[in-house]
């Protein structure tokens, strides 16, 4: 399918259109579908309703836009015109409720629209039989702005079933012959967020060259970026941020594009790197000196002015302020106090040229500042800006924010606003390739943006758009309707994949999404290989295996089981929606699980060899087979339409380098044995279980002679259950065979019997002490803590779906901060549990790696032990430092407290938070000679299965 022209583009609407009787519609997602009260026919047996809209440009748009949708769902195209003696039986009119069509009807049919004066992005929408023209029946949707009609246009295709991903990942409506559409009065609210939208970056590996291919401009031109302004009408986005790499020609280069943007009314902006809206990476020639305000002062403000005056009759809004050419800090400046007189003057400087261009106030034209990396330091240190520039706080790259607004920064008249990352390439380590970031994560962060004001601009980075439609959908959504928040991940999930796929289906697909989003909460698949970029180091030996390898084993086996609950949807979903459902799911989901594969496979493989066990080899060619399948389903996604779009090795980083497949020979023992998951030196005889406590280990049945041979159970203890109970060891498994042990509870210690072939073989089956009563208690001399699973006193929020056990604790934001002296008077979070060995222990606090919520907050917590005295543990970081790089790349920050003994016995631990916003993952009590995991301890911990429902 080629790139249509401009009156032809489709492209992708927001999701939140909740339908409100008589007075208002809440933009929400599930907006009134055919169920619902439906009372004026937009398609039927006796044809379709004419479109009317107002003649200009934009409206011409949202009148093919709603054409092609009618057309997509009823399967015959409604006719358009500009005019109202067009329409015949029935008809919907769209157009700005001061448009002379508009005012027209609504003054001829006594339609009130007064309340639409001077409002943002709102609309009206009134079904009514015409008094004027009898047996007329309009549907008018009249907007209090340009942008308002075109929302009023997207809630009526979300309305008939149209995906906001309809073209970008091929989601088809449901046809129907019918379509009817609600005829109560509506009255949508303005957006919760002034301007929202996306920067397209990175798009070196995906965007570009799939452009390239299939834009008339060669590159990202204006048949492309029609596309990307219909997906922000869907997505109810308003700004967009131009690709600006290398790779592609800047936007302002390329005849048609800033056209483009003002016939779809969307706001164009410019990266933080990007002032005045230049890209400098191609637009500054060298000739004309160094990018040095302090040297080459005039030579950087003819090329500012240039810009202005080219783009002054445009709808933007422009960054301010310099940095250097290349994303690199302010060139010429080598002290803070350089940089805060250097960076003011320049801010000073480009509100000159904004004003003499415009002719018109500077603090009348949106500017914007966005503070990242030494920006937010020359702010800190001084800088004074001017109070009607928008101020936008980045996050750290992987989706922390910074800081947030101060009630003061919040009430500056130009507002403050956020820049977040969906994709981003740099150190410690891209992740450009798949959409791993948390929907948790993403939820809890913009919280905190809506609980400090910061409600002006909000960007999100979404690399190439794809494959990141469902993470933008979510953070735009939130954008434009913040109660969206108050459903938690999986609701807004499912209600989203209700829509792009058959509603039946959509439960199931939540649960493997979830499940793809927390094992890369725990790793992001870019990751696995433990190396870093900037410089770029080679791969090493993950930490999955630092305790034996049943840490990577567990892994590999949620996974496996991802996998094959995606497979089986993909099988029963009907033929029209695979095509999306391979794009925004199983794609993911299996190259995600097949990095892994290949990664910790090669790894078992060595180790399992020094072992002397027959799977090595097995596990080899599995890692190999792993390999295989990423480049394959890699060009089934680039066939046809989106050829040259998905690229599994960005930057061709170490981590994505296939390494030497080694192959291993036959062990020369041949009996048959039992390997048991010893994560500890004495573990390797026997399988523990905790007294009173229902758990499941696993052991394996290993064939060491490379033979096919039958096994089954023999004899077991009361209590204990096996999955499998027999079966056969052979190549296909690389005779070897995981067994899931399940105890009750209730039974004994004792011995399980197998036959392996002739031969019998016996696992002890040990018990370790119990808490006698439900509490949390030492498995492998770990005692591991959910902070979901505490006594919770007011001043604590759970945050569903984030952290290692599926839900966190965070301290409220309305809390200030505090002291340590004070820690007793703060709402405690308290865990009951019951040590048995004797020795020195640690206390290890997990939390995720939040920043301060503002600067005048920090990220402190304290803890009580047994009644003792209050401790303090501040998880603060600084900069770049390697501590905050490991905290990005796991999604954790730990503080480790040494105790010299703990007593066997009953204890408490208490916990308050000294700072609002401070999110504590888990705690674990370890002692001494415990496992090193990479993550939370493989023993269940108790109340984890309750805390993932």
């Amino acid at each position: 399918m080629d790139l249509p022209p401009q009156a032809a583009q489709p492209g992708g609407p927001a999701m939140i259109s909740r339908t409100l009787r008589r007075a208002t519609l809440l933009l929400g997602w599930l907006a009134c579908v055919p169920a619902c009260h439906a009372g004026f026919e937009l398609a039927g047996p006796a044809g379709s309703a004419t479109i009317v809209y107002e003649d200009d440009a934009t409206m011409r748009l949202a009148a093919d836009l709603l054409r092609r949708d009618v057309g997509a769902v009823s399967g015959v195209d409604p006719a358009t015109s500009s005019r109202i003696d067009a329409c015949g039986r029935r008809c919907v009119v769209i157009g700005r409720h001061d448009s002379a069509l508009v005012r027209g009807i609504a003054q001829d049919e006594g339609i009130d629209l007064a309340t639409l004066k001077g409002k943002w992005e709102r609309y009206q929408r009134v079904v009514f039989q015409s008094r004027r023209d009898a047996g007329r029946q309009i549907m008018l949707i009249a907007g209090a702005d340009t942008r308002g009609a075109v929302y009023g246009v997207i809630d009526l295709t979300r309305e008939i079933g149209v995906s906001a991903w309809e073209w970008w990942a091929d989601v088809h409506p449901v046809r129907r012959q019918r379509i009817e559409a609600a005829d109560e009065p509506l009255a949508s609210r303005s957006p919760s967020v002034q301007y929202r939208g996306v920067f397209l970056n990175d798009e070196d590996w995906g965007l570009q060259p799939w452009a390239a291919r299939r834009d008339p401009a060669n590159d990202i031109g204006p048949a492309t970026y029609g596309r990307i302004f219909e997906l922000l009408w869907r997505l109810k986005a308003n700004v967009i941020w131009p690709a600006m790499h290398e790779s592609t020609k800047p936007f302002y280069q390329i005849p048609g594009n800033a056209q483009m943007a003002r016939d779809y009314a969307i706001v164009v902006g410019t990266s933080h790197a990007e002032p005045m809206m230049r890209n400098n990476v191609r637009e500054w020639d060298k000739q004309q000196g160094d990018f040095n305000f302090f040297t080459n002062r005039d030579a950087l403000v003819r090329y500012w002015a240039q810009r202005v005056n080219q783009v002054k009759g445009f709808d933007n809004m422009y960054s301010v302020g310099i940095r250097g050419v290349h994303d690199s800090a302010m060139e010429g400046a080598d002290t803070v106090a350089r940089q805060v007189t250097g960076t003011a003057a320049v801010i000073d400087l480009q509100r000159g040229l904004l004003s003499a261009a415009q002719g018109k106030p500077a603090s009348r034209i949106p500017q914007a500042l966005t503070l990242y990396k030494e920006v937010l330091d020359i702010y800190k240190a001084g800088l004074q800006v001017p109070d009607d520039i928008t101020l936008v706080w980045p996050d750290d790259n992987y989706g922390y924010m910074h800081q947030l607004s101060t009630p003061q920064e919040a009430g500056r008249a130009g507002g403050t606003g956020l820049y977040y990352h969906l994709s981003y390439w740099g150190r410690p380590h891209d992740y450009l390739w798949l959409g791993t970031t948390h929907p948790a994560l993403i939820r809890d962060q913009l919280e905190r943006a809506v609980a400090t004001g910061t409600n002006k601009l909000w960007i999100a980075n979404v690399g190439d758009i794809k494959p990141l439609e469902y993470l933008t959908q979510y953070f735009l959504d939130i954008a434009f309707d913040q109660e969206q928040l108050t459903l938690s991940p999986r609701q807004h999930l499912v209600r989203w994949l209700s829509r792009q796929f058959e509603a039946g289906h959509a439960e199931e697909i939540a649960a493997i999404m979830l499940g793809y989003y927390q094992l890369a909460w725990e790793r992001r698949p870019e990751f696995m290989g433990f190396s870093q970029v900037e410089p770029v180091t080679v791969t090493r030996q993950t930490d999955y295996l630092r305790s034996g390898g049943e840490e990577a084993e567990q892994r590999l086996a949620r996974y496996a089981a991802l996998v094959r609950r995606a497979e089986a949807v993909h099988r029963v979903l009907p033929a029209t929606q695979r095509d999306a459902y391979f794009q925004l799911v199983l794609y993911p989901v299996r190259a995600s699980a097949n990095l892994n594969s290949r990664i910790l496979k090669q790894e078992l493989a060595a180790q399992l060899a020094r072992e002397g066990r027959p799977a090595a080899e097995h596990y080899a060619r599995q890692a190999e087979r792993a390999q295989r399948a990423i480049d394959d389903d890699t060009r089934t996604y680039n066939q046809g339409k989106w050829q040259g779009m998905m690229d599994a090795a960005p930057r061709r980083l170490p981590v994505f380098a296939p390494p030497v497949f080694a192959s291993y020979g036959k062990p020369a023992r041949q009996d048959c044995a039992v390997a048991y998951p010893a994560a500890l030196p004495g573990g390797a005889d026997r399988l523990v279980f905790t007294a009173g406590r229902a758990e499941t280990r696993t052991l394996t049945l290993v064939n060491y002679g490379a033979g096919t041979l039958r096994w089954r159970a023999m004899a077991m203890p009361a209590g204990y259950a096996l999955t499998p109970a027999d079966g056969e060891l052979d190549a296909d498994n690389g005779y070897e065979q995981r067994i899931q042990v399940r105890y009750d509870g209730k039974g004994q210690r004792g011995r399980l019997e197998l036959a392996c072939g002739e031969a019998r073989v016996a696992a002890n089956l040990v018990l370790a002490p119990g808490a006698g009563e439900p509490l949390p208690t030492e498995h492998d001399r770990i005692i591991a803590l959910p902070s979901a699973g505490a006594k919770a006193a007011a001043g604590w929020t759970m945050l569903p779906g984030l952290g290692s056990y599926g839900a966190s604790m965070r301290s409220d934001f309305a809390q200030a901060s505090v002291a340590l002296d004070a820690a007793g008077a703060r709402p405690p979070l308290e865990y009951d549990f019951v040590s048995h060995t004797a020795s020195a222990a640690r206390l290890k606090f997990v939390t995720v790696p939040a920043h301060a919520l503002t600067s005048a907050n920090g990220v402190r917590l304290a803890y009580s032990l047994d009644g003792g005295p209050w401790q303090l543990l501040d998880f603060e970081t600084f900069g770049r430092s390697d501590e905050w790089k490991q905290n990005t790349l796991s999604n954790s920050a730990v503080r480790v407290h040494e105790l010299r003994a703990l007593a066997p016995g009953r204890h408490r631990l208490t916990v308050v938070a000294l700072d609002p916003g401070v999110i504590l993952d888990r705690i674990e009590v370890a002692f001494d000679g415990a496992p090193q995991y990479y993550g939370k301890p493989l023993s269940p911990a108790a109340g984890e299965e309750a805390l993932w429902q």
